[in-house]
């Protein structure tokens, strides 16, 4: 089995003022673009077997800008669906729910057709997605990687790792980087964490 790329997004005016964006389709920032193009000479040293993506149009750019083939659109990808936290940040929130956190608290429901996830609804995209990955790894030589987004690939990682969906918590991740995750003696393992070129 392959190493299993996770690739965040660039930075979106959302991101950078820290406003959870799950469902609004923001693009890319200027500076998210160069984020993404500065990582194609992390993704061109690696034969990759499969590839798939979110189809929010801020991880579809990203996967073009570092040069992705073939890229499959997985709905399973999406964000956290924020419910009636979409567009506000974590201080905002916490100003009426004080100790707030999205990782054990989930959120507020939101309209009918957002009405939010808790984190074990996450947890299950995130098992579906990665049965996906391991058919990709059964059928293709080289990596997968994945094109997505920061609270979504951190549940992604602790669900891959054998940890609850919760301890996603654990794993920060920056706009604009590539973690990957490997095996040693066939276990889960964490290969590298937010790497940027030069890093």
């Amino acid at each position: 089995m392959g190493d299993l790329f996770l690739v965040r997004h660039g930075e979106t005016e959302w991101s950078r003022s820290g406003r959870h964006t799950g469902w609004t389709d923001v693009p890319l920032t200027e500076r998210g673009r160069e984020e993404a193009r500065r990582l194609v000479p992390l993704i061109r040293s690696h034969r990759i077997g499969a590839a798939f993506v979110s189809p929010l149009q801020r991880a579809r750019e990203t996967a073009e800008l570092i040069g992705l083939q073939d890229t499959r659109v997985d709905v399973d990808l999406r964000e956290w669906d924020y419910g009636g936290y979409e567009g506000i940040t974590t201080v905002e929130i916490q100003r009426t729910r004080p100790g707030w956190f999205l990782f054990t608290d989930g959120v507020a429901p939101g309209p009918p057709e957002h009405p939010g996830e808790t984190p074990e609804q996450v947890g299950e995209r995130a098992d579906r997605m990665l049965a996906k990955v391991d058919a990709a790894f059964a059928n293709t030589e080289g990596c997968v990687v994945l094109v997505a987004h920061g609270h979504f690939l951190r549940v992604l990682t602790a669900r891959r790792l054998g940890l609850p969906p919760s301890d996603g918590a654990l794993f920060q991740l920056a706009t604009g980087t590539v973690c990957r995750l490997g095996t040693e003696h066939g276990r889960p393992v964490i290969a590298g964490w937010n790497v940027r070129p030069g890093a």
